[in-house]
């Protein structure tokens, strides 16, 4: 049974007991975040994650398959030069290089849903900002002239909104489009192109703060907010093996498949995790810091009574599911390293080849990310074969004579928390009431929606917080500390 520790003296890293040592439970990008920052700073931290790897919902496993032994990523996870905080961890692991960004952003969009399929571009130029995006929304061809004027009118009143303001919250996007011009398919072929991918819904599900907060930083600050990145390596290299060589350098303690059951007092103040069945023997030494960087649930469930003013808060909050096709043909059938579609089911594919580890010559491996996918999740292999393989033999003509060497999917049931109107009520700071404890996630109020961005900030932020309990500001950090540079809307990038 947990139960709240008086609060502690106010300490230095070096004190006696508790003090000066820190646990993480959780080694996602949350955790690997703030075990960074709080071993930089000096403390004595140990990271505990129940899972034999890093990378939480991030990482990648082996696959036998007919073709040969394959690195599968569990998903197509992509991040955007305004993803400051996650591109800070990038270099502090050592891994900025092996996911880089696209140099200006450009997104092939084939539409497949008329007679005749066309392709069109989402693509920037350097004008400053709305200019940058004004060439490509002036040329595409998925909207119909008066639907462009409108998105533009659209794009530049979501402009004037805060998204910090909590009436937004309670707003669904999909309302406020249609109030603002918006037809069915402008919805369809521009908000929600970008929106589903980022938000992981459909409009109507969206909350107008969390979508003002994407739009307008992807899109509406600096011209190269929403360049693209992604892994050219597996993840499991960047989030568990670079990660992990990171973490241990800076003197933090890993261990893995651990799970933390239950939190107690220590006897000279601070916490003592268990894990199952209350053993000590393997379980982390007693910290006065401690942070919960692990899934709303498993959240709700760990902390101390108390801690949270509403901790039912937390239930309600909802999840979403990803879905992922994974298809590996005789030949090459994509030659672009993405695309985008409309009029199909399928939503964004990537040439994931090269990270895969498919020998030269024996073929492409592409990924298909099917965000919102709610009604899919649980369809089985055989249904998803049979509904997918055709679309992509409609999006790419080379498909159609290739032979299909590999199929499998991924499932990813609670991917992301569901951005649903409402959720920024729900979404709780990184601090407790508890003394010295922490919460780290995309699912806490980072004011992003659930991305590896918000992850990582969630991480800073309980890493700063501890450190100003313990009296050392975040700044004091004396090694690279994962604490990055706001993005300068007047840089061209």
């Amino acid at each position: 049974m947990t139960r709240p520790a008086a609060p502690p003296d106010q300490g230095t890293p070096e004190g006696p007991g508790t003090r000066g040592r820190a646990t993480v439970v959780g080694g996602g990008l949350a955790g690997i975040t703030a075990a960074l920052d709080l071993a930089d700073a000096g403390l004595r931290v140990t990271l505990v994650e129940s899972r034999p790897r890093l990378g939480g919902l991030a990482f990648s496993f082996l696959r036998s398959s007919p073709v040969g032994e394959l690195s599968v990523d569990n998903g197509q996870h992509v991040h955007l030069r305004c993803c400051t905080a996650y591109l800070a961890l990038l270099d502090r692991i050592g891994a900025r290089g092996l996911a880089p960004l696209q140099r200006r952003l450009d997104i092939p969009v084939l539409d497949v849903g008329r007679a005749r399929p066309r392709l069109g571009r989402i693509r920037r130029t350097a004008a400053p900002v709305p200019l940058h995006l004004a060439a490509a929304l002036a040329a595409y061809p998925h909207l119909r002239p008066a639907e462009r004027l409108a998105a533009a009118r659209a794009a530049l009143a979501l402009r004037g909104l805060d998204p910090a303001d909590p009436a937004l919250d309670a707003v669904d996007f999909g309302g406020w489009l249609r109030r603002h011009g918006q037809s069915e398919r402008s919805i369809a072929a521009l908000w929600d192109l970008v929106g589903v991918a980022t938000l992981n819904a459909r409009a109507e599900d969206v909350s107008l703060a969390l979508a003002a907060m994407v739009f307008r930083t992807g899109l509406l600050t600096a011209p190269g907010a929403a360049d693209l990145g992604w892994a050219r390596v597996p993840l499991g290299h960047v989030h568990d093996t670079l990660a992990r060589r990171a973490l241990e350098r800076a003197g933090v303690r890993v261990r893995t498949g651990v799970r933390v059951a239950e939190l107690n007092a220590a006897a000279d103040g601070g916490w003592q995790p268990l894990t199952a069945r209350g053993r000590r023997a393997d379980a982390p030494p007693p910290a006065d810091t401690l942070v919960l960087a692990v899934p709303q649930d498993q959240a709700a469930a760990l902390l101390p009574p108390g801690a949270l003013a509403d901790p039912g808060r937390l239930s309600r909050i909802g999840t979403a599911p990803i879905l992922n096709v994974h298809v590996v043909y005789d030949r090459t059938v994509l030659h672009r390293p993405l695309l985008a579609a409309l009029g199909s089911p399928v939503q964004w594919v990537f040439d994931r080849t090269e990270a895969s580890g498919l020998p030269t010559g024996a073929g492409q491996y592409l990924a298909l990310s099917q965000s919102a996918a709610r009604e899919e999740i649980d369809e089985p292999v055989a249904v998803l074969r049979r509904r997918y393989l055709p679309e992509l033999a409609r999006l790419l003509p080379a498909a159609r004579g290739a032979r299909v060497r590999d199929f499998f999917v991924t499932r990813e049931r609670n991917a992301t928390f569901a951005p649903t109107p409402g959720v920024g009520r729900l979404r709780p700071a990184t601090h407790t009431s508890a003394p010295g404890v922490y919460l780290a996630g995309a699912w806490c109020a980072t004011g992003w929606p659930a991305t590896m961005e918000s992850a990582v900030r969630s991480g800073q932020t309980a890493a700063r917080e501890a450190l100003a309990r313990l009296g050392q500001p975040h700044g004091d950090a004396p090694r690279g500390s994962a604490s990055v540079r706001p993005l300068n809307a007047k840089e061209t990038l």
